[in-house]
């Protein structure tokens, strides 16, 4: 694992640096005295887990047992250091991953965990949420992040431009890197086959169609052999030219963004692209959808939610996700999108939620990656602690959408 020649994946390890919570001095006496502070910590978390329950075992060698009230996810977590508390009630997610990165905290598998806190997300209120200095640092950095035209750019690079053959040693061989539809025994690829077919029932049998962020572009040739003129655009050199290389030759893929759309054209499809905007961008997103299609013009879409009672406490900060993988992203609250399609004259059809399959997805990417690794098929530069951020997280996004308090969904915009 790593190889020769230099390291990949820094930009992503090195941004969410900048998150790190520093607790110098106060962090010492934190261990050392394990008082108060401490006991706050744990009974705010045991307080707040209407269901499930979490068995600790502490660095004393004690053993705890929080929540129990009623059945639900049960993780088993070894707190190692208590610094590990005290990065969570500080830095919330990404401090509890700075607590598993730094070894402060183990599980024999934490996606129980990550479920657990999902599930009890409302009653646990800011327990688990960076707070007060912490919690203003990191909304500054990650508005540092927006997705300007020029800042865009820079975060598509650092998640998507990690390398096609990074992608291509754990994804399934559609290269779809967003949720299958109905996935079974048949396996991931006929899953993602499943989706390709919901998106194309959705927009009929148009002349034209045009992908926005169309990814390695599996879902464009599947829908120009189905007859339609397609072009599909993104910012990810790296997976333009996988696409350019391995797809139709009539598809046409074009380096554009979003807001420099043309048309007019009868369909658009766009797949777990709307997430990676942020909250302010939403509006510009469905005006080039309103602007791009043609009267009567259908779009069908996919995007991950948040449940709506978190929403306002989630997009207030930044997440693990937001600090480490995508830097500007933010998950979409669909009445608040909702609305805002209909504001520009897109009517809202036949939404569709399937987030137990996104999980079962993510599951089926983790076993790949991390067979992959076992198996040396990485490519050359990606290091341990790479290697160990990729898989937290898969299982923190995994047990996201099996804590139910994640969905994702795909709607038919009719433009009026």
């Amino acid at each position: 694992m790593g190889g020769q020649g230099p390291l990949r994946g820094t930009a992503l390890l090195a941004a969410g640096r900048r998150f790190r919570s520093r607790h110098g001095i106060f962090a010492r006496a934190f261990t050392r005295l394990c008082g108060w502070g401490l006991q706050r910590v744990v009974e705010r978390i045991d307080a707040g887990l209407q269901t499930g329950a979490i068995h600790a075992t502490l660095p004393d060698g004690s053993r705890l047992m929080l929540g129990g009230r009623r059945p639900g996810f049960e993780p088993i977590v070894e707190l190692r250091d208590w610094r590990a508390l005290l990065r969570l009630a500080t830095g919330g997610s990404a401090g509890w991953y700075q607590a598993w990165e730094a070894g402060e905290w183990a599980s024999p598998d934490p996606v129980p965990l990550f479920a657990l806190f999902m599930a009890n997300g409302e009653s646990l209120g800011d327990a688990a949420r960076a707070k007060g200095p912490w919690r203003w640092a990191a909304r500054a950095l990650h508005a540092l992040n927006r997705n300007t035209r020029a800042r865009a750019q820079r975060n598509i690079q650092a998640h998507y431009d990690l390398g096609n053959d990074f992608y291509a040693a754990w994804l399934d061989p559609t290269m779809s890197y967003s949720s299958g539809m109905g996935v079974g025994a048949d396996g991931l690829e006929a899953a993602q086959h499943r989706k390709w077919a919901r998106l194309a029932e959705r927009i009929g049998t148009p002349a034209t169609v045009l992908d926005i962020g169309c990814g390695w572009g599996g879902l464009c040739t599947f829908l120009a052999e189905r007859g339609a003129a397609v072009t599909g655009i993104s910012l990810s050199a790296e997976q333009l030219a996988w696409a350019r290389a391995h797809h139709h030759p009539v598809v046409r893929f074009e380096k554009r963004d979003y807001r420099d759309v043309a048309g007019p054209y009868d369909a658009i499809v766009s797949v777990e692209m709307v997430e990676a905007l942020g909250r302010e961008y939403w509006p510009a997103y469905l005006d080039a959808i309103a602007h791009a299609l043609k009267p009567g013009g259908q779009a069908a879409i996919q995007f991950i939610s948040l449940k709506e009672v978190l929403f306002e406490a989630y997009a207030a900060s930044a997440d693990f996700i937001q600090a480490y993988i995508f830097p500007g992203g933010l998950l979409i609250k669909t009445s608040e999108f909702r609305s805002l399609a209909a504001e520009r004259g897109l009517d809202w059809q036949d939404q569709e939620d399937f987030g137990p399959d996104y999980a079962e997805t993510l599951k089926a990417w983790r076993e790949r990656f991390e067979a992959a690794v076992a198996q040396g098929r990485l490519p050359p530069g990606f290091d341990r602690r790479f290697c160990d951020l990729w898989r937290y997280y898969l299982m923190y996004c995994e047990g996201g959408f099996r804590g139910g308090g994640i969905d994702v969904s795909q709607i038919t915009l009719v433009k009026r």
